[in-house]
């Protein structure tokens, strides 16, 4: 069965709330909304003001946890001062998932490499979940959509040292690849289950490096922006971003596939599909 996936080439904040507004689904609760807040220097990552008529309309929380790497968000203080710099606190309430610990640990019993994933504590706090991602390059992932978001994007520092290891921490970047892309599938699929599917997906192919926001020196776009996407679907919304950059005519289509392609990027979709938490196949529908 195929998923509704809505795109428009109009890329403005009034697009991505209509869009959303198109989805025949209400998120209910306390609603947390997922962005990447930004590496300190990153030049391409979207901003506070072009997520606000979205994050406003559904009344959410902006949520994000530490990273894992050497930066200026891998601990809670200095990601709470980028947080302000970027003007997020200044926008939104903002909640750091893992700001302390313990962990949250979601149980993953069909996971093909990871059994549990570990996500900040504070995400007990919210009932439905808006999951806002910039699609792009990634120099692990090959790519960056919805099912990174959902996967080291919701997990804690540790959380993501656990996905990137395949379940060994100390090998945060030295494990199978495969195996970590894998991870990635199993970890999304967790936070999928745990808000019962109650969650929406907007992908933004705008400023996109094969660098992802998580770089501080990142490399300049190599194509030209595509479009906004809203589905319920993450493995669908995935692909048909992908399948978007195929059909471009850009000349700077073929820099950017190199970056997916080489690292296996598609893998982590089909790992997904396998998984069974949504679907390759989709309708595009197109707004203008």
């Amino acid at each position: 069965m195929s998923t509704a996936v809505y795109f428009s080439r109009t890329i403005t904040p009034e697009k991505v709330l209509e869009l959303f507004k198109m989805i025949d689904k209400k998120l209910s609760g306390k609603v947390a909304v997922k962005v990447h807040s930004g590496e300190k220097g990153n030049q391409n990552f979207l901003k506070p003001d072009f997520w606000k008529p979205v994050i406003d309309f559904v009344g959410g929380t902006v949520v994000e946890c530490n990273t894992a790497y050497d930066g200026e968000r891998n601990d809670t203080e200095r990601h709470k001062k980028l947080l302000s710099y970027h003007g997020w606190t200044e926008n939104f309430d903002v909640d750091l998932l893992d700001e302390e610990g313990p962990d949250m640990e979601l149980d993953i019993p069909g996971g093909k490499v990871i059994k549990k994933n570990f996500v900040g504590k504070n995400l007990a706090k919210y009932d439905s979940m808006l999951v806002l991602s910039h699609f792009k390059g990634h120099p692990m992932g090959g790519y960056g959509g919805a099912l990174k978001q959902l996967s080291i994007g919701v997990a804690s520092s540790f959380g993501k040292a656990y996905i990137h290891g395949a379940g060994e921490p100390e090998k945060i970047w030295t494990a199978e690849h495969d195996l970590f892309l894998e991870s990635m599938a199993d970890a999304a699929g967790s936070v999928v289950d745990y808000f019962g599917g109650n969650i929406i997906y907007v992908n933004v192919m705008k400023n996109m490096s094969v660098d992802c926001d998580c770089c501080a020196i990142a490399e300049d776009p190599c194509i030209a922006d595509i479009g906004v996407l809203v589905s319920t679907d993450p493995i669908a919304i995935d692909q048909a971003c992908i399948d978007l950059v195929n059909a471009s005519d850009d000349p700077g289509k073929p820099h950017l596939l190199e970056r997916i392609e080489s690292r296996n990027g598609v893998h982590t979709i089909e790992a997904a599909a396998e998984l069974g938490y949504g679907s390759r196949e989709y309708e595009l529908i197109e707004i203008d």
